[in-house]
């Protein structure tokens, strides 16, 4: 039953992924693979809310095959588009005016990328969608899954599109078209961080009882295509230190891809405690370093985008399965951090999922609800050994960036991950947030337009569009909490956190009246502002199919 209270029509197929992401696609091209051998018909359909697949992909990203050399060994013969070999390795740590360079040798062996690929993720997603359709699988870019369906029994048994053409106002305009259902056996959410449909299915089945709090990172990230003398095909860089204090997470990377475009991105962890604070200034301050400035002269920044990463790992892995479905890749938090890379294990939890599906779907057996079999095949998986692994790294930074480093050392070169203790995430990220008593203001210097650029401009070049006649997508829990707790108390750190210039106090000429406007249009989707926000307030949720950022080569 629709909004407008009259019925939805509805499609039926075996397994609905939402999300045309890494998860995704490998868990749709998995099971159509594995039909297609065992001759059976199993139909698969996939819902991606961007308006093509790859538009909301954003990543570094530095690849590792390994995953994908599983679910294709002939890619490369297949023309996927990873051409350029990682050849030049650099790690540097900043202060202000100065770097030291660290030498590879001597980093944990995740920081080392030997045999990988510096990619466009959303190309390489472009490509998967295409193998994927190849196969059968249908995949329907531009409609954003909007609510999970419940059977009798009170499992999963899919998902509702959001209805097209709803005004502001909350009703039906001339374009208006009703979403529809797509009912499945099993429904697979492969949304990405902080997906809302996941956030509400671990609320729903209480699926973090036994995890710790999810931790995040912002990673905001812009291509540049720069003059030829400075590009070094291949060459990989990251960074630690300036501009950042010592006290807060983060870092930054360099990737030389081919045509003489180089991904410059940093990410800051999302338990900074400072609420002036603004990732973007940050990260725009961060270029204007003498080891970093000279890249860009003379270049020009051809796209930008932002989006939150889990920080997380293994031991903030919620249970990744319920009755009707699962949770993969970056939805359930399957990142490894010190290798920065996610991508690969993302993959794999899908091809699992996929797996564990198919032997279900194929069973002489009555289907059962819950994918069981998943959890132990994932948790025997390469890629949960690697979770396993990299589970110390992140917490080891809440001690600062000197101890931090110390520790993380220890357990990833030392012991190399096999500690016989686990440190622990006590807390979310938006309780770490302290009251703008305890910190000054950060003077952030006024951007040059040649390397140093303002919010708007960005969003400009990410190609972002609502459509402005619906429906506000981030939704006050209570409209009166921005102006008495987040601006009284934290002097509205939403102006800051987020990316876009979504959140903006307006004021009377005379100063007073102080209230929030919200730029919905101006929206990247990263969902800072649904995890940073110090209440909880602020909650994140799928726009009209189609709208959001338009990433090309990201």
């Amino acid at each position: 039953m629709s909004e407008q209270g009259t019925e939805r029509e509805s499609m039926s197929y075996d397994v609905v992924i939402v999300g045309a992401g890494p998860s995704g696609l490998a868990a749709a091209i998995q099971l159509k693979q594995r039909a297609v051998a065992a001759g059976e018909e199993i139909g698969v359909c996939v819902l991606e809310k961007g308006s093509e697949v790859g538009a909301h992909i954003l990543s570094g990203a530095v690849l590792e095959t390994r995953a994908l050399s599983e679910l294709m060994p002939d890619w490369q013969e297949r023309g996927a588009p990873i051409n350029t070999p990682v050849t030049e390795e650099k790690f540097l740590f900043l202060r202000a005016g100065g770097a030291t360079s660290i030498p590879i040798g001597l980093l944990p062996p995740a920081l080392k990328n030997h045999g990988n690929y510096i990619i466009s993720l959303g190309n390489l997603c472009r490509w998967l969608g295409q193998q994927a359709e190849a196969l059968g699988v249908e995949i329907y870019p531009g409609f954003a899954a909007t609510e999970v369906l419940f059977d009798e029994s009170g499992a999963v048994k899919g998902v509702a599109t959001g209805d097209m053409g709803m005004g502001a106002d909350g009703k039906p305009t001339a374009n208006y078209a009703q979403g529809i259902e797509l009912h499945a056996r099993y429904t697979f959410f492969a949304e990405g961080c902080r997906g809302h449909l996941g956030r509400q299915l671990m609320d729903h089945f209480d699926l973090r009882a036994q995890a710790d709090a999810q931790t995040y990172g912002i990673g905001i990230k812009e291509l540049w295509e720069v003059d030829p003398d400075k590009h070094r095909p291949g060459l990989v860089m990251h960074t630690a230190g300036w501009p950042l204090d010592k006290s807060t997470y983060g870092g930054s990377f360099l990737y030389h891809l081919e045509g003489n475009q180089v991904a410059v991105g940093f990410v800051i962890g999302l338990d900074y405690k400072n609420p002036y604070l603004s990732p973007f200034d940050e990260f725009q301050r961060f270029k204007t370093h003498p080891a970093l400035r000279r890249v860009f002269e003379g270049g020009k920044r051809i796209s930008y985008g932002a989006r939150a990463l889990n920080e997380g790992g293994v031991q903030s892995l919620p249970k990744m399965v319920f009755p009707g479905g699962t949770l993969i890749g970056c939805e359930a938090g399957t990142l490894n951090v010190p290798k920065i890379k996610g991508t690969h294990t993302a993959m794999k939890s899908g091809m699992i999922a996929a797996d564990t599906a198919f032997a279900a779907l194929t069973t002489d057996e009555p289907v059962t609800a819950t994918l069981s079999g998943f959890t132990e095949t994932f948790k025997g998986s390469w890629a949960y050994r690697e979770l396993v692994r990299a589970r110390n790294f992140r917490p080891s930074f809440r001690f600062g960036l000197m101890i931090g480093t110390i520790l993380a050392g220890l357990d990833q070169v030392v012991l190399r991950g096999c500690a016989p203790w686990t440190f622990r995430h006590a807390h979310s990220d938006h309780e770490a947030l302290e009251p703008k008593t305890m910190h000054q203001p950060i003077d952030y210097p006024k951007p040059d337009g040649e390397i140093s650029f303002d919010k708007l401009s960005s969003v400009f070049i990410s190609n972002t569009n609502h459509e402005e006649d619906q429906p506000v997508h981030l939704i006050l829990k209570n409209s009166e909490v921005p102006i008495k707790v987040n601006l009284e108390q934290y002097d509205a750190p939403e102006q800051r956190f987020c990316p876009a210039s979504v959140y903006e106090i307006l004021r009377d000429n005379d100063g007073a009246n102080p209230r929030l406007q919200i730029n919905a249009q101006n929206c990247v989707h990263c969902k800072t502002c649904d995890i940073k926000d110090p209440t909880q307030n602020i909650v994140w949720v799928a726009p009209e199919g189609g709208g959001g950022p338009n990433y090309p080569n990201m």
